[in-house]
């Protein structure tokens, strides 16, 4: 892992296409703005965990069960 220190105002970039820049920082609490393509998803760690997970249910044994007894 790379880790950068960043204040106020202060971005970095990624892949020449996407820049994150540090918006505020209250506390323990930062606020970043991410700029990228619309074909790039950003997602918070935990959504893309569950969205992980959906995926991985859906795909199941007992995911495909239900969709040979739907098709028959």
């Amino acid at each position: 892992m790379l880790a950068l220190s960043r204040k106020k105002n202060e971005a970095l970039v990624i892949n020449n296409n996407i820049e994150i820049t540090v918006l505020e920082i209250k506390g323990e609490q930062v606020k970043l703005g991410i700029s990228a393509p619309k074909e790039v998803p950003v997602y918070r760690k935990e959504v893309y965990v569950q969205i992980q997970e959906a995926n991985q249910e859906a795909v199941s044994t007992d995911g495909m069960e239900a969709l040979k007894n739907l098709l028959g």
